[in-house]
């Protein structure tokens, strides 16, 4: 049976080597490493070491010398299938099943290994050659110094269709594309997907170059995107990697912290500013595999977003993933930064120094999603707090600790009752008593009457959460441009279809994009990504004029539909509590309140009943 590359890196990364060797042999702290006595030949003054950060120990004595599987199969004697399967048991993982084909496939790797390696070595002397003057100078204008640009491995693809493949000519034009290095197009010549950018080697955690991101260096080139990253190829998962790890982990471990950011740039300029502990997602929010990864490093990661309206959605965004995994010590926290700054920006207008006390300062999950929330939208009606309330334990309800969900639920809501109710002395209802309205004698209002079928049945056919999203993703597709202006409501929506959710992942990221997309453009990136874009089905007996419709009033139509989509479930939970709240206090006020939200709900069902336009009579 053959093990992927992939399976056996992540087994390694997942287990303590000091911990595994601390089960046979007493081992000690030494700085940053751990020591014994020799468990392979007898001595009295250990020359054995163990380095976590690295993953093998290391016998100065006796030369004994291996990672965690060679070790269960040198010292436990245990057969290498035998040692796999009881370490994947200890790090909680499933042994994948035998597969013929996964030989060859390893084979490939070591090949597409050798490549990459390739590939480094033609970028980093292309930045040296005359070709390369322009990307030395951008580099010369960041201010990195000459160790940096060497650790990172910075380098140039040229401006050419053809150089890389000329370059790599030993190998076969198929293992280019493979590996992600060339692009093919039907009916074209394939050509080299890097051209005229500033390269930045990706790691994985041995080492090794497993993908490229480039940066674009000619302003002329405007359609181009600013960033571009190698896709997914049999190396490189990109929802799983993280960029740095390698580096960032041995001093994130000596200093309790890793710091997140949103690129890799940001990363060397911490890095060249002395703060070696940064790390940054690839192109795409942080991801749970790539959350769970930085806590095997430190248990509380620093997420540093920019200040900017993108920077707030990728922090929602952060957040919103991290609360299912959320366990006891495990968390992240977050830290804001100045309005229009990233972190080369503060390390280089306010020094180092500004940049630590910034960190010094990151706030809790808690409390960056409640002030999210609470400013995500105006709290000027009960409705309006009614909405703030479902939608802080909409959140709440995605933890799966039980006891992290409880206490997010108390802490959150102390901090909304604060907010919404005016502290006032009210005399203790008794059972029985039956309470007169504002004093003149009449008698007390009965709750008004629940969702009748009719509405529910509308809600079912037209307004249900699911159809109503799909066919609101579908037009925001066909309307692209309507993204950004909606961003800040649709990154509240939580879709419970997962579909739905990685679909509407992507147009918010798409919505950071500084350059207009057309939808053919959009259709191209999501068919790129595997992602499906609903269809007629998904919205049965809707037919909204946004999605067939142009201009303006598909627009405006548009626009309306996602705000019912945020408003409805808002006001139904808010007349659920105000129901409630009516049967306790039995107030003119609670009264009110009823009916303010029972005529809004009927209202915004008459709309939608009017937008959807269903076939069938209800």
């Amino acid at each position: 049976m053959s093990l992927s590359p992939q399976f056996l890196d992540e087994l390694r990364t997942r287990i303590s080597l000091s911990g595994l060797i601390g089960r046979s042999v007493r081992v000690q702290k030494a700085g940053r490493e751990f020591k014994a006595c020799c468990p392979f030949h007898n001595e009295k003054t250990p020359s054995f070491t163990i380095n976590d950060d690295k993953g093998f120990y290391h016998c100065f004595g006796c030369g004994a010398h291996g990672d965690a599987i060679r070790w269960m199969t040198d010292h436990q004697g245990l057969p290498f299938m035998e040692a796999v399967k009881e370490l994947a048991l200890l790090a909680g993982m499933d042994v994948p099943a035998p597969d013929p084909r996964q030989a060859k496939r390893a084979e490939q790797q070591k090949s597409l290994h050798d490549v990459m390696a390739a590939a480094q070595a033609f970028f980093v002397e292309s930045l040296k050659a005359d070709r390369g003057a322009e990307a030395r100078r951008y580099l010369a204008s960041r201010g990195f110094p000459e160790r940096i640009v060497r650790e990172f491995g910075f380098g140039y693809a040229p401006d050419s269709r053809t150089a890389l493949k000329e370059a790599l000519s030993a190998f076969p034009d198929a293992m280019l594309i493979e590996a992600g290095l060339r692009i093919v197009v039907e009916g074209k010549e394939p050509y080299d997907r890097f051209r005229d950018r500033l390269m930045l080697p990706i790691l994985d955690p041995r080492g090794r170059v497993i993908a490229f991101g480039g940066r674009i260096l000619s302003a002329q080139k405007t359609d181009a995107p600013k960033y571009l990253n190698s896709p997914d190829t049999p190396l490189f998962d990109k929802g799983r990697t993280v960029y740095n790890l390698h580096r960032a982990a041995p001093p994130a471990r000596q200093s309790g912290r890793v710091v997140v950011v949103e690129g890799y740039m940001d990363v060397v300029a911490l890095a060249a500013a002395g703060i070696a502990e940064a790390v940054a997602p690839l192109g795409t929010a942080l991801t749970e595999d790539q959350i769970e990864r930085l806590w095997r490093v430190v248990e509380c990661p620093t997420l540093c977003f920019d200040g900017d309206s993108a920077g707030q959605r990728a922090a929602m965004r952060a957040i919103t993933r991290a609360l299912p995994l959320l366990r006891p010590g495990h968390s992240l926290r977050i830290v804001t930064l100045p309005q229009g700054m990233d972190p080369d920006d503060v390390v280089k207008s306010r020094g180092p120094q500004a940049m630590e006390e910034l960190l010094s300062g990151a706030r809790s999950m808690v409390e960056v999603l409640w002030e999210m929330e609470r400013d995500a939208a105006p709290l000027a009606t009960p409705e309006d707090k009614a909405g703030l309330k479902q939608r802080l334990m909409t959140h709440v309800d995605t933890i799966q600790h039980p006891d992290i969900k409880a206490l997010y639920r108390r802490d959150l809501l102390e901090r909304f009752d604060a907010l919404a109710f005016a502290r006032r002395e009210r005399a203790p209802f008794q059972p029985g008593q039956r309470r007169q309205a504002g004093g003149k004698g009449q008698p007390w209002k009965p709750a008004p009457a629940p969702l009748g079928e009719v509405d529910k049945a509308r809600l079912l056919r037209i307004g249900s959460g699911d159809k109503l999203l799909a066919a609101v993703l579908a037009g925001l597709v066909a309307h692209p441009g309507h993204i950004a202006p909606h961003a800040e409501s649709l990154a509240r929506l939580a879709p419970q279809d997962d579909r739905q959710a990685a679909l509407l992942d992507m147009l918010l990221s798409l919505s950071d994009r500084a350059e207009a997309l057309e939808s053919t453009q959009v259709l191209t990136i999501l068919a790129e990504r595997r992602l499906s874009v609903p269809t007629a089905e998904d919205y049965a007996g809707m037919r909204f004029g946004f999605l067939s419709g142009k201009g303006d009033s598909a627009g405006d139509e548009l626009a309306e539909a996602i705000s019912l989509l945020v408003e409805l479930p808002a006001v139904e939970a808010a007349l659920a509590e105000a129901t409630q709240r009516h049967e306790t206090e039995f107030s003119d006020e609670s009264f009110a309140e009823q009916q303010r939200l029972l005529q809004r709900r009927l209202a915004l069902l008459a709309r939608l009943g009017q937008m959807g336009r269903a076939r069938a009579a209800l």
